[in-house]
């Protein structure tokens, strides 16, 4: 009876309800329509195979289907679902929902002996991986021609073919992405992600412990290079800048006082009052040092001194011996000292070596002077005194200027 303008589908049932030897049935490419409103239907009991192919069928027709109906066509309509515990085929063998608007592979709830599934060419994304567990029979499942939505959730179906042992009919060349864009024409069996990808809670772990180690290599970094002393002394000179910025008259401008700034160990004070300061503040030329000792203004800090005696200093003389490294306040004193020359673009350090300092012997902080004495000439104290004078003579011109 196909190519016909039969419309209703309870009608075509009772037509066929005293026809006991009816075994096939092709209602294909006709006008039926079922809208279910609780309408029983009442089909021949010796009905097998019923083709409703070609039709204008939705998810109702699963409440009009003949009992015993052992092959079922229901190609090319708009069911978009089957629903759960409403039909009862138990002796379904083989159905067809190919070219329909199905989301997802339908259950076997009602279908206990369903062997052959055709859903090819409907709206499926990413089919259930868990489809051939509730539908134990299925010997074939047709599901190529969809528009597959390559994402994690897939992965689960590639998995489950990879186990099914061939059950899925054309695979792989009937399986193939759809989206998202950039993966369009990829077979599914080609497409891979990884499990960190795909697994929300390992991701979280992940990405946890990452930023755990990451935490932990900057707190180490941090220790080793004594990062929060430079925060805090940098925060100190910044300070020191603004309240000198606020204090000074308008007119006043930075002048130079001393020729040079000493910055020297207090073990090494012997050798800066015996040999340094007189060799240098006596005879012609004489040159101005200052010297925390009797430079230093009472009342002010520590820092704000160094500061301030820095910057009215032409040079810095550092006299570096295993001692210095140990002295916190020559550190200060190393790094304001440093900054200045950066800031200002200026070449104001003065290095004396006056006794060989192991490398091991300079804690990591003290990055910034292995820096400095691997790029800039230092000047080695003699032992021999016939070379003494040559000494006292380079340090003099190279802090020569008239204030």
């Amino acid at each position: 009876l196909q190519k016909n303008k039969f419309e209703s589908l309870r009608k075509v049932s009772f037509m066929t309800s005293r026809m006991k030897s009816l075994k096939y049935l092709d209602m294909s490419s006709n006008l039926l329509r079922h809208d279910g409103a609780g309408v029983q239907c009442q089909w021949a009991e010796s009905l097998a195979e019923l083709d409703l192919s070609s039709n204008q069928l939705v998810d109702a027709v699963f409440e009009c289907l003949p009992a015993n109906v052992k092959k079922l066509s229901l190609r090319n309509n708009q069911i978009s679902n089957v629903p759960s515990g409403v039909a009862e085929l138990k002796s379904l063998e083989e159905l067809n929902l190919a070219s329909n608007r199905l989301a997802d592979l339908p259950g076997c709830s009602g279908f206990t002996s369903l062997q052959f599934l055709n859903v090819e060419m409907n709206s499926i994304l990413t089919p259930s991986a868990d489809f051939f567990q509730s539908c134990p029979r299925v010997r074939e499942l047709q599901a190529g021609h969809n528009p597959f939505k390559c994402s994690c959730e897939l992965q689960a179906f590639i998995r489950l073919e990879r186990r099914s042992g061939g059950k899925l009919f054309g695979w792989p060349a009937a399986y193939v992405c759809e989206y998202p864009e950039g993966l369009r024409g990829t077979e599914l069996k080609d497409f891979h992600l990884s499990p960190l990808a795909c697994n929300t809670t390992l991701l979280l772990v992940t990405a946890l412990l990452l930023t755990l180690l990451l935490v932990a290599a900057v707190a180490f970094l941090c220790i080793y290079l004594d990062v929060p002393w430079y925060v805090r002394m940098t925060w100190q000179w910044t300070q020191t800048k603004r309240r000198a910025w606020h204090n000074r008259p308008a007119d006043q401008e930075a002048v130079l006082q001393f020729h040079a700034f000493i910055s020297y160990s207090e073990r090494d004070s012997p050798w800066v009052k015996n040999e340094l300061i007189p060799n240098l503040e006596r005879g012609e030329g004489s040159v101005q040092l200052c010297q925390h000792e009797r430079n230093f203004i009472p009342g002010k800090s520590i820092v704000e001194n160094i500061i301030n005696c820095i910057e009215k200093s032409y040079r810095s003389i550092f006299v570096l011996s295993p001692n210095f490294v140990q002295s916190e306040w020559c550190h200060y004193e190393l790094y304001f000292a440093h900054h200045k020359l950066f800031s200002e673009n200026s070449n104001s350090l003065i290095l004396i070596l006056l006794e060989p300092i192991p490398p091991y012997l300079i804690p990591a902080r003290y990055h910034k002077l292995k820096a400095l004495m691997a790029k800039r000439t230092y000047m080695e104290w003699p032992k021999e005194r016939s070379k003494r004078a040559l000494f006292w003579a380079n340090l003099r011109a190279a802090i020569s200027i008239n204030l």
